[in-house]
């Protein structure tokens, strides 16, 4: 997924390891939640996409593809093909976990344009609004607000800034 271009972002996404990491996290966040559920889920939650392609919101206006028959037609005949009631799970949205799944697939956006504005992008600054609206009517439990939350505050070189050696080490060196 990493390789493929998008037409917002253009550096592309990295959708599945994000929803997959974000999908756990939150649910360690809530409790309650069956980690090999959202493991799955989070696997599966755009594979028909592989088929009909990833459309953007624009996109999506003008086109709706049939991603239930991808994804069938993807799992049919294949040892995955269980994948297909899990995928329907998701797709229901009655589940703890597949509200989860769903928060984390947005929140991804929301990481992603974090990461665009550290690099002097002035992409998240125009959808700040809309972001702020999915947080308030999209999102489903309370961890995924407050992960939202944190992220707005967060600075995504704080990692590598404050693991340097010259900070942390002073003697090093001389």
């Amino acid at each position: 997924m990493e390789a493929i271009a998008r037409d917002e972002v253009r550096d592309g996404a990295r959708t599945y390891n994000a929803s997959y990491l974000a999908g756990v996290t939150l649910g360690a966040a809530e409790g309650g939640a069956d980690e090999n559920v959202i493991i799955k889920m989070a696997m599966v939650h755009d594979i028909g996409e592989t088929r009909v392609s990833d459309l953007n919101y624009i996109q999506k206006v003008y086109v709706k593809p049939d991603e239930e028959s991808a994804a069938r037609d993807l799992f049919a005949g294949t040892l995955f093909s269980d994948f297909e009631d899990v995928l329907n799970w998701y797709e229901a949205r009655d589940s703890l976990e597949a509200k989860l799944v769903k928060d984390a697939n947005n929140l991804d956006v929301d990481i992603e344009l974090k990461e665009l504005a550290n690099r002097g992008s002035q992409l998240p600054k125009k959808w700040e609004q809309n972001r702020l609206m999915v947080r308030n009517t999209k999102l489903y439990p309370s961890a995924a607000k407050t992960f939202w939350n944190e992220l707005q505050s967060s600075d995504p070189a704080s990692w590598h800034l404050s693991a340097n050696k010259w900070e942390r080490m002073p003697d090093v060196g001389k």
